[in-house]
């Protein structure tokens, strides 16, 4: 099932590498590609698939050197914007230089294999400092943890957007006590979610038949608060590569409908993402 893509419709999950000769990988990455994935290929790989509008989230292997994003987005700076990795005690002079060149929010990642995270205190009290900057944080993380810390997120500031389906298992089906926590927590109005990753939290592979239900309940029940990504050049990923032009057929089966497509693919990445109306 496929159908063409709504204008303006936006990837808002991707990343970018190197090439590591500009834009080297961090000493401490926790991991380094095995091959680099520049700006040219984002832009011809969205090009082909009808993708005008992206974010770009800056890569662990880039550690907080947001060089690499940075270029992306300047190259495209209309259509194109950045989240960034950075230390919790950055400077405000750095967000708001960051902010001119693009980027709209923080990224901190709670998964185990991408290193060491921080303390969700620290956390809220970089959010307070986003607040005024009208960015966002950004979540990838481990179900059980990201649910561990959202009692200290209740009353967080700006909007949280969970990333690739929190990190469900599939397999473990819609009733699982983690998924359904998941969306009790979706209730609070500031909460956001990506259902990027259907490749990743799926036991069966393409075409994701057990992922597909997660995804689509989430754009039914909080359609305007949904993001779609397909998380090029897919860093980590355990099972086979996922064919690009799949994950977008697969839009019109979580998103029925042409009004929750314009939700999902424009609407909502252009409220978070402040893209700029022709």
């Amino acid at each position: 099932m496929s159908s063409e893509l709504p204008l303006h419709a936006c990837n808002a999950h991707c990343h970018v590498f190197g090439p590591r000769t500009v834009f080297p990988y961090a000493d401490d990455a926790s991991f380094v590609p095995p091959h680099d994935a520049p700006k040219e290929d984002l832009f011809a790989l969205n090009d082909r698939l009808g993708l005008t509008r992206c974010v770009v989230v800056q890569s662990s292997c880039h550690g907080f050197d947001n060089r690499a994003t940075a270029d992306a987005v300047a190259a495209r700076p209309h259509d194109y914007r950045g989240i960034a990795l950075l230390p919790v005690d950055v400077s405000d002079a750095e967000l708001q230089r960051l902010d001119a060149a693009g980027f709209r929010g923080v990224r901190f990642n709670f998964m185990g294999h991408l290193g060491q995270s921080a303390a969700v205190d620290a956390v809220l009290a970089l959010a307070r400092r986003l607040q005024a900057l009208g960015w966002h944080l950004q979540l990838h993380g481990d179900p059980q943890r990201l649910l561990d810390m959202a009692p200290a997120l209740q009353h967080c500031p700006v909007p949280v957007v969970i990333d690739h389906i929190g990190r469900v298992d599939a397999a473990r089906g819609l009733d699982d006590p983690l998924f359904q926590a998941l969306l009790c927590w979706l209730q609070q109005r500031h909460v956001w979610i990506k259902v990027s990753g259907m490749d990743r939290i799926t036991r069966q592979g393409p075409p994701y038949l057990d992922a597909q239900p997660f995804a689509a309940r989430l754009v039914a029940e909080f359609g305007d608060r949904v993001l779609w990504g397909n998380d090029w050049p897919h860093p980590n990923h355990a099972g086979p590569v996922p064919d690009e032009q799949q994950l977008v057929d697969l839009i019109a089966t979580i998103a029925p409908t042409s009004a929750a497509r314009q939700r999902l693919l424009v609407d909502n990445p252009q409220q978070l993402y402040r893209f700029t109306t022709p």
